[in-house]
């Protein structure tokens, strides 16, 4: 009985030693941080409030973000060429990559985007973006 009690005891300790040093993925300070990401890198394509022009695709309402997280992220670490079809509308002009963007950069602007606008998605997290980037 002690000797199951003792590893019984280790085992708890052990989880709380790992997950202390574990952080759970904070989607509203992404959002807040992609923010500054798009503001400096989007707005003048997308406009602040992501409703674009008739030369690029609208993010806001946008039912192009409903594709895979790593299609999105692949649009902004390779860039974009060709037909796009947003909302029903066709655009045909080239995005040219952001590779030079943080991990954790993309993964931020990406979550503000797709939080923002009426758009509401799951996270986009840093490691997903590191996995496409290599």
């Amino acid at each position: 009985m002690k000797k199951k009690l003792t590893i019984a005891i280790s085992a708890i300790t052990l989880t709380l030693i790992v997950t202390s040093f574990t952080q759970e993925f904070d989607l509203q300070k992404s959002i807040e941080r992609g923010k500054s990401v798009y503001t400096s890198n989007c707005v003048d394509c997308h406009k602040a409030d992501g409703t674009a022009d008739s030369q690029y695709p609208p993010l806001a309402k946008s039912d192009y973000l409903n594709h895979s997280a790593d299609t999105l992220i692949n649009v902004l670490l390779l860039g974009q060429t060709g037909q796009v079809t947003v909302n029903g509308v066709s655009y045909n002009d080239d995005m040219q990559p952001v590779d030079y963007l943080s991990d954790t950069e993309i993964s931020d602007v990406l979550n503000y985007i797709r939080n923002s606008w009426g758009n509401k998605m799951n996270a986009i997290t840093p490691a997903q973006v590191k996995a496409l980037r290599q």
